[in-house]
């Protein structure tokens, strides 16, 4: 027999009304009453038909996450996202979706509209670089869709979750220059990418405070893929007088520059230290280990979710929220020759 609403109800003590509001997450039950009605809904494997929740809440209890993988193509960066904000999901009960919006395409607005229109989601959640693309910022206000950002280059009045990258971007070159290195190149990432313009920042605040100018021969850019790294370190390896050390913007990159060192003879990291930023699963399983920025994506996944479906529940209790970053020092990385 099919467990209903009601049945919940009476074996947790509470009226059907409190079992529906803890269905639909609203903020006026007490957490004690939150919990008692969950442990009953678990112990009577209790699942709500999802179109009577929706009709009940005027809400889809649906949460999109929107990316754009040709200017932002770590695909492993966005896989940890994705899993946050769906653990972020599952935990309060909400459907996910993901879907690829490019901003290259001269449809983008339309086929925004076109998501909104026809799947109804309660709120988005933006990953760089669509978090801080102006038309779409402006037409979700239009459509009063509440979204939450990770990583926002503007900061105003976000909300969501962001890391001081050009702190940990200057902390890494600051164990380079520790390590004796002066000629320290930099691969830049993807241009007008906030990733790209705080971690050059940080490179260039940790080169200029240890009293070395900038080399414009040393900054290279690249695209946030392996095949840029490969790229830009066959650029510096060819200068009459080359680096010691590369920091790239990420990790993809930094692999592409230890492939490339390779390539001209030199061993990682007797002859070039290489370092990264994401501490992807890839910068641990190369050999040497690659030295890198611990930036905690599935968790800031999470927390932009948390943001959201908080704001969902209570408007005005989201906020922007700032997670620590960790330097991983590994093998890829000595004192400079």
């Amino acid at each position: 027999m099919r467990v209903r609403l009601e049945d919940v109800a009476r074996a947790a003590n509470v009226s059907p009304k409190t079992v529906s509001r803890v269905l639909n997450d609203e903020a006026n039950v007490t957490e004690a009453t939150r919990q008692r009605v969950r442990a009953a809904m678990e112990a009577m494997d209790y699942r709500p038909h999802p179109s009577a929740r929706s009709l009940a809440g005027n809400r889809s209890f649906l949460v999109a996450m929107l990316y754009d993988n040709n200017d932002n193509p770590s695909s492993t960066y966005l896989a940890e996202i994705q899993d946050g904000v769906l653990e972020a999901c599952d935990a309060h009960r909400y459907s996910m979706m993901v879907r690829p919006l490019r901003m290259r395409d001269g449809d983008f607005i339309r086929r925004f509209d076109a998501l909104i229109s026809d799947h109804h989601p309660d709120g988005v959640v933006l990953t760089p670089p669509i978090t801080d693309y102006a038309p779409l910022l402006k037409r979700l206000r239009e459509r009063n869709v509440p979204y939450a950002s990770v990583s926002p280059l503007r900061r105003g009045k976000a909300l969501g979750v962001t890391m001081d990258e050009q702190q940990a971007a200057r902390a890494i070159v600051e164990h380079l220059l520790g390590l004796g290195h002066r000629r320290i190149a930099h691969v830049v990432g993807i241009p007008n990418h906030g990733a790209s313009r705080w971690r050059l920042a940080g490179y260039r605040d940790a080169m200029a405070a240890a009293g070395i100018p900038e080399d414009p021969a040393l900054v290279v850019q690249g695209a946030f893929t392996f095949a840029s790294g490969v790229a830009a370190a066959r650029q510096l390896l060819s200068l009459p007088e080359r680096p010691t050390a590369v920091f790239a913007a990420n990790d993809d990159m930094a692999t592409g520059v230890m492939w490339a060192a390779g390539e001209y003879g030199l061993k990682v990291p007797q002859d070039l230290s290489v370092c990264g930023f994401d501490d992807t699963p890839l910068s641990r399983q190369l050999w040497p280990a690659l030295t890198t920025v611990q930036q905690p994506s599935r968790e800031m996944g999470k927390m932009a979710a948390e943001q959201l479906l908080g704001e969902l529940r209570n408007h005005g209790s989201g906020r922007l929220v700032q997670v620590p970053f960790s330097l991983q020092i590994r093998g890829s990385t000595a004192a400079a020759p």
